[in-house]
């Protein structure tokens, strides 16, 4: 079974807004960290923000005011509400978990910002 799965990536145009999905399979426990990174073409990949158990979440610079990262523990999920949205947000979007020592990658989902 895929473990982390991701949706919500798609064509969008240039100020709009995007919500990005990820659900962690329910055999995986005491999740400590839930993020997304992304990886545009060229680039090496980025955190773009990532949410804890024990603390603030964290964003990414280029992000921040924009993107909002939220988490339901109940449901193992993450969500990355995604606004105002630019051509330089152009990337493939991961998924990223850490349980104990074991961290997770999602396949990545193509968010493509483009007029």
């Amino acid at each position: 079974q895929v473990q982390l799965v991701e949706s919500g990536g798609g064509l969008v145009q240039p100020g709009g807004s995007l919500r990005l999905s990820c659900a962690a399979s329910a055999d995986i426990r005491n999740i400590l960290i839930m993020a997304w990174y992304r990886q545009a073409p060229g680039k090496q990949r980025e955190m773009v923000a990532q949410s804890t158990t024990v603390a603030p979440p964290r964003y990414a610079d280029s992000v921040k005011g924009r993107f909002s990262i939220s988490r339901d523990i109940g449901k193992k999920s993450v969500y990355l509400q995604m606004g105002r949205l630019q051509p330089e947000d152009t990337a493939v979007y991961y998924c990223y978990a850490v349980s104990g020592e074991t961290a997770y990658w999602g396949q990545g989902t193509q968010v493509t910002v483009s007029s």
